[in-house]
């Protein structure tokens, strides 16, 4: 969005109480002074156990929790968020999108499920959707390549980048797996 063209304002009259939760302190600000100037009043956590407390508070209308926190998962604050406001609006953000933490964040009640970097507009279209809408098909989509290489390398992070139990989970040989990890990340 250029400097020059203002983003669309939140009807002043509803209650517009966003909670953000992400561990990363950058784009947790960033996000936040983009989420104030479209309209909404903003409270920030960097942490599962702020988040939960913020919610025990006041839970809030809107909220974009990422889905990896250091101190747990995200989740547990979308499920704290639906048990107090089920009708609250909520993105979950990851930076390792699978289809069975989307569809766990849907079944618990988000609204959408968005693959980091989100930029402010994409998360404030999902905020404020009609819910009978669907999401617009992504302008660039990752290649089938680049979607495999991704799982594999979320797998071996999540196995301590042992090579072996990574290769083991994958159902696929050691030495097969060594030479996709050696090679560069497909476009």
């Amino acid at each position: 969005m250029s400097n020059d063209q203002k983003p669309a304002q939140l009807d002043e009259s509803v209650s517009n109480n966003l909670l953000l939760v992400d561990d990363d302190r950058p784009f947790l600000q960033r996000l936040g002074r983009a989420m104030e100037v479209r309209g909404f009043s903003v409270t920030t956590a960097e942490t599962v156990l702020e988040g939960l407390a913020f919610v025990r508070e006041a839970a809030p209308d809107f909220a974009v929790v990422d889905m990896r926190l250091n101190d747990g998962n995200g989740l547990s604050v979308v499920e704290a968020i639906k048990a107090k406001k089920p009708d609250a609006k909520i993105v979950v953000l990851t930076g390792y999108g699978n289809i069975a933490t989307a569809v766990t964040a849907v079944k618990l009640g988000a609204i959408d499920y968005l693959a980091k970097p989100a930029d402010a507009d994409d998360v404030y279209s999902a905020l404020t959707r009609n819910p009978d809408d669907k999401a617009p098909p992504p302008e660039n989509p990752m290649s089938a390549d680049r979607v495999r290489w991704e799982h594999i390398q979320r797998v071996y992070e999540l196995c301590d980048r042992n090579v072996s139990e990574t290769a083991r989970r994958l159902n696929m040989h050691r030495r097969t797996l060594q030479r996709i990890l050696a090679k560069r990340a497909p476009r």
